[in-house]
């Protein structure tokens, strides 16, 4: 099953984990500073340095200014913090203390990449690695139980507390796909923190029993013959089983990617196949139609040789695992949903009719019961009273297709047109782009 990052996904080739949820918004960093500006950063690092459980791991340079790695002492539970800590990754771009803070979440492991409002603001940018992911987590074992929306909000929260007794300027939250999704469920828990949010392609499965904003979605994307054909070759993958499974098993055995989780090889084939159209369309875009071969004409070779270059992801216990998007699989499980498609045109063609939920791709340990309260919690709050807050839609994106409904608190939604998941405000119309960015640097005192 898909994630919602980015990462590695960009819909090319054969990815060896899953297909996360992450979007893009990221820009190439700014002009190198002036002399001035670099003798004013001379005194961050003892700063930063005086903050209570904050550690300056490293310091490096990014376009002239210091790039500190930082870890800031957690507790693995907010609401009981005697039952132990771990240290959770973070890193500071730091361009002025009197400069704007963009404090972005990738909503997985650590990524410092230069986000699209830093640019456009000339500001700070502060990055937070998600709880539980890679090393931002306990070394003495994880209850699972403690990954969820409240914590990581939680741990946002005391990394912005702690940074403001240095930044005093305007704080905007911002990130995409997943990371969207967490700055929204910050904002929600913490409303003073920031002064507002730029969440990109940030899905909303606020009614986790209704998918049928996600199959309205898959009946009108592209053209009629683009979607014909993408089912066509989706049902011939399963249809030629007997064909495809040996390839999917040696391309797997190169790879060294097995399926525990899963059951099978033939298990994790299908399931694969099942996300090939979500993934087709999360990265890639309508220009890529034309590729699509005839279904029925194609040998096997060729339907297989362009599976794994549009859409077809592996599962395996390497990717799904505790070490890998393990984590993302368990919140869509616990708490974030999931897009239960009907797959109405592979009825007759499929063998495990009840594969596609998030649990099938976890460890044993890791799997567990749905609660929506949370999230249908934020769906009302960020509906009725959210304030400030922009969302970043692509056209084409099925992680669109659910959004999250400002409020009328000055409050905004955009979709750029013919977009992927890979939505910006730099793709908007011209028009609305420069309402977006007038807005954001208004939020920003600009």
């Amino acid at each position: 099953m898909r994630t919602k990052v980015l990462p590695s996904l960009l819909c090319v080739g054969l990815i060896a984990a899953t297909s996360v949820l992450t979007g893009t918004a990221a820009f190439a960093a700014q002009p190198a500073p002036s002399a001035a500006q670099s003798d004013a950063a001379a005194d961050i690092r003892e700063k930063l340095e005086r903050i209570p459980g904050l550690t300056v791991v490293s310091v490096t340079d990014k376009g002239g200014f210091p790039l500190y790695n930082l870890t800031l002492t957690q507790p693995v539970d907010h609401g009981d913090p005697g039952r132990g800590t771990f240290e959770q990754r973070f890193t500071l771009w730091h361009k002025s203390e009197t400069a704007p803070v963009v404090h972005y979440t990738g909503g997985y492991g650590l990524s410092s990449s230069t986000r699209e409002i830093t640019t456009l603001l000339g500001a700070n940018q502060v990055s937070v690695e998600h709880r539980y992911f890679n090393t931002s987590r306990p070394g003495d074992g994880v209850d699972w139980d403690d990954l969820n929306v409240w914590q990581q909000a939680s741990d946002e929260h005391a990394i912005v507390e702690a940074l403001k007794s240095i930044y005093r300027a305007k704080w905007l939250g911002t990130g995409a796909s997943k990371g969207g999704m967490t700055q929204v469920y910050h904002e929600r828990f913490y409303p003073d923190d920031l002064d507002a949010v730029v969440a990109y392609v940030a899905p909303n499965d606020a009614n986790n029993r209704d998918d049928s904003v996600y199959e309205s979605f898959f009946k009108t994307v592209g053209t009629p013959e683009c979607r014909a054909a993408l089912d066509a070759v989706q049902r011939e993958m399963l249809v030629r089983r007997a064909a495809m499974l040996p390839r999917f098993e040696a391309t797997s055995k190169e790879q060294g990617l097995t399926f525990k989780y899963l059951g099978s090889a033939d298990r994790a084939f299908e399931f694969s196949v099942l996300d090939q159209v979500w993934n087709f369309w999360q990265s890639g875009t309508y220009t890529d139609c034309p590729t699509v071969p005839d279904a029925e004409a194609a040998t096997d070779d060729e339907l297989y040789k362009w599976s794994l270059d549009h859409g077809l992801i592996i599962y395996s216990d390497q990717g799904n695992g505790a070490e890998g998007s393990g984590p993302y699989y368990r919140q869509a499980a616990a708490q974030l949903g999931w897009a239960d498609l009907k797959f109405k045109h592979l009825r007759d063609v499929r063998s495990y009719p009840d594969i596609y939920q998030p649990n099938s791709v976890l460890p044993a340990d890791m799997r567990t019961l749905y609660n929506g309260r949370t999230i249908k919690d934020v769906d009302r709050w960020v509906s009725t009273r959210g304030e400030q807050m922009m969302f970043v839609y692509g056209q084409n994106d099925p992680w669109s297709a659910e959004q999250f409904k400002p409020s009328k608190h000055d409050s905004q939604l955009y979709v750029a047109p013919n977009t992927n998941h890979s939505a910006l405000i730099s793709k908007l119309t011209p028009e609305d782009r420069a309402k977006a960015e007038a807005t954001v640097k208004r939020w920003a005192g600009q």
